[in-house]
């Protein structure tokens, strides 16, 4: 499931010191990897069956994101990968406006290609990332900034990579991504896509609370 990136890409940088890589952050890495999977496209029957292999462990609790593991492996089991392409274009590619944006400019400025997304341009840049070529998809889909979010996480274990990823999450994420979750819960034809979108929720609660924790320490 942890797929490479198709939007971003990361430009040549030079070779430094190798930083060790903890399992919590692999673990990160895999969960934005993962949303950024789902998001770009709908899953084949080899993703849904690793879906409902992972719930079976990440699913056990009773926690919200525990909750949600389980409630998306459930749908996988029971799901059909064809009506899930289906379930994608009707919610993200429909016919005029689609039934739910996936990028951030439309729930930050109420249109696309609005100033947000030329502010997180800017960010990327200075990143060293950058949209691959001939992609459709602007920066600022919803799978395009989950692949930043791996991106920082495995190459940014250390204190300032920390920061790095608290900034770019609290300016391009934290904003609306419940905002999101909130469209794809109340789509009538969401069916996988609702629970994705739980998943997506209960993940990003729980780095925005670790992220606010994090700054708290280091402002003492």
């Amino acid at each position: 499931m942890n797929a490479p990136a198709a939007i971003i890409e990361a430009h040549p940088a030079p070779a430094g010191d190798t930083l060790i890589l903890g399992d919590e952050d692999r673990a990160r890495a895999h969960h934005y990897a993962l949303l950024a999977r789902l998001f770009f496209a709908a899953p084949d029957a080899p993703l849904l069956a690793a879906l409902a292999a992972s719930a079976r462990v990440m699913g056990d609790g009773d926690s919200p994101f525990a909750r949600a593991w389980a409630e998306l492996g459930e749908c996988a089991e029971q799901a059909d990968a064809s009506a899930l392409r289906d379930e994608y274009d009707a919610l993200f590619y429909g016919i005029g406006r689609p039934d739910v944006m996936l990028y951030g400019s439309w729930y930050l400025a109420g249109f696309l290609m609005e100033e947000p997304l030329a502010e997180l341009r800017d960010d990327l840049a200075e990143l060293g990332l950058a949209r691959r070529a001939g992609v459709a998809e602007t920066e600022d889909h919803i799978a395009a900034l989950a692949e930043v979010m791996r991106h920082l996480a495995l190459t940014g274990p250390d204190e300032a990579g920390l920061a790095r990823q608290r900034r770019f999450f609290v300016r391009h994420l934290q904003p609306w991504y419940a905002r999101l979750a909130d469209a794809l819960a109340a789509a009538p034809q969401a069916r996988f896509y609702a629970r994705t979108g739980a998943l997506m929720r209960a993940f990003f609660d729980i780095e925005s609370e670790a992220f606010a924790m994090e700054q708290g320490a280091a402002g003492h």
